[in-house]
């Protein structure tokens, strides 16, 4: 199901279902020309736009009042490039069929965030990120971008060319155009192996630095209300192919990650008083295993359960005094938390809002089931987070705001020096952008 599917009268929601938009109008431009047409229209309506993918953020960036872009008809492959070993594609492509299509022709990104279900423009603007030692987010991996800025003129930068807007809009948050098109470095298709196992959350914290030092890509869930965690680890392999056996496969990744967990998620919004007993339960569910495929198999992963989300981006040298802070928090406060806590890291990139930006990164993300009260608790998690100089994904729930951002991104007056002078009477603004970015 189609997450951006409108409710009644025109109302559009996103997935998580807590932000709700009606549109004046909504658009669905089939080319390049269509699209700049219809900001140029809009412009002269006195209306903001906005472009909106597949509606994957927690937060109200793509909501508005004014246009509503839908990129559904923006999508497929433009260009293969073999020589410079890039591919260019529409904006409104979903990274499933992104994926899916570098298969077939025999490549692949170099890395990727856990779901694939968002559009490329909607993934790439918010910072979606995965994890690695080495590679990092989805917007990192890009050559060159296309977009329409708004005067409805269709600007193009890469590192040679408008560098400066390269610099800035492969994570622009749609404050400083429609992005049409993007073109990202890929590789020769190769495989992974993922090691899944069960560690106590001790061990995993005194051996984080091993842990990260030794993997290409190594994550792990901490169940709160336990000792519990479950790690994974992603390497480089020769192969052979080794996928997860069709049953185990619909075992672990439907039945227990989504059928019964989806079950235990009722049981605790019910009666959250069973949550650290159904905690310590669905921690030990998942057995250890080990499979061979190619990446996005082994990167991403089907997430049926829906839920909210705040995720920090916070020094990853700080990251172990983070996780012993909140436990210590959780343990103490009496909140119930049936979700586990993710923990990723990303290198140090050179994009001006990047959760990344400058620094070595580990993310810390707390969730709650969709429908049960978070504030409490996420208020908590950012009261440490924030602490440490945590940069909050900007696709996910947060209550910072512009001036706590000039103080946590060193780049971030070139952020808005640019838009002043690419979007000067705002006419991608909304409620959200002027709270982050400023007025």
């Amino acid at each position: 199901m189609s997450s951006t599917a409108s409710g009644k009268n025109g109302t559009w929601r996103n997935w998580g279902g807590n932000v709700a938009a009606r549109p004046a109008r909504q658009v669905e431009p089939a080319s390049v020309e269509e699209l700049a047409a219809a900001v140029r229209r809009a412009r002269e309506d006195g209306l903001k736009v906005k472009a909106v993918g597949t509606g994957h953020s927690f937060t109200s960036i793509a909501a508005t009042d004014g246009v509503l872009i839908r990129p559904q008809l923006l999508t497929g492959i433009r260009t293969i490039d073999r020589d410079s070993m890039t591919v260019t594609v529409e904006a409104g492509t979903p990274l499933k069929r992104l994926n899916a299509a570098l298969a077939r022709e025999g490549l692949s990104l170099t890395n990727m965030g856990d779901i694939m279900e968002q559009t490329v423009s909607g993934a790439t603007s918010t910072g979606t990120h995965g994890t690695g030692r080495l590679s990092g987010s989805i917007a990192a991996q890009i050559k060159g971008l296309e977009l329409v800025t708004a005067d409805g003129s269709v600007l193009t930068c890469s590192e040679k060319e408008n560098p400066e807007v390269f610099a800035a809009a492969r994570i622009g948050l749609g404050a400083l155009g429609v992005v049409t098109a993007i073109t990202f470095a890929v590789e020769p298709l190769f495989l992974l192996t993922a090691r899944e196992e069960p560690m106590p959350f001790e061990r995993v914290v005194a051996e984080f630095d091993q842990l990260w030092a030794e993997n290409e890509h190594f994550e792990f869930y901490w169940f709160p209300h336990t000792g519990n965690t479950n790690t994974k680890r992603n390497n480089r392999s020769a192969g052979p192919e080794q996928p997860v056996g069709q049953l185990a496969g619909w075992f672990e990744d439907e039945f227990l990650s989504n059928g019964v967990f989806q079950v235990a998620q009722w049981v605790g919004r019910t009666v959250p008083a069973a949550i650290p007993a159904i905690a310590r339960i669905s921690s030990k569910a998942l057995s250890a295993r080990t499979y061979t495929d190619i990446p996005y198999k082994v990167f991403t992963s089907p997430r049926r359960v829906r839920f909210v989300e705040m995720e920090y981006a916070v020094p990853r040298a700080a990251l172990v005094t983070v996780l012993r802070e909140l436990r210590t928090m959780v343990d103490r406060s009496g909140l119930r938390v049936s979700f586990p806590v993710e923990v990723r890291t990303a290198p140090a990139d050179d994009i001006t809002l990047s959760t990344a930006s400058g620094r070595d990164s580990a993310y810390v993300a707390v969730h709650m089931f969709r429908g049960t009260p978070y504030q409490a608790y996420f208020t908590a998690a950012e009261r440490i987070f924030t602490a440490h100089e945590g940069r909050p994904h900007w696709g996910k729930v947060h209550t910072r705001n512009a001036e706590y951002f000039a103080r946590v991104y060193p780049r971030f007056g070139e952020f808005t020096a640019l838009r002043d002078r690419l979007d000067p009477d705002r006419l991608f603004q909304n409620d959200y952008l002027r709270r982050v970015l400023g007025a």
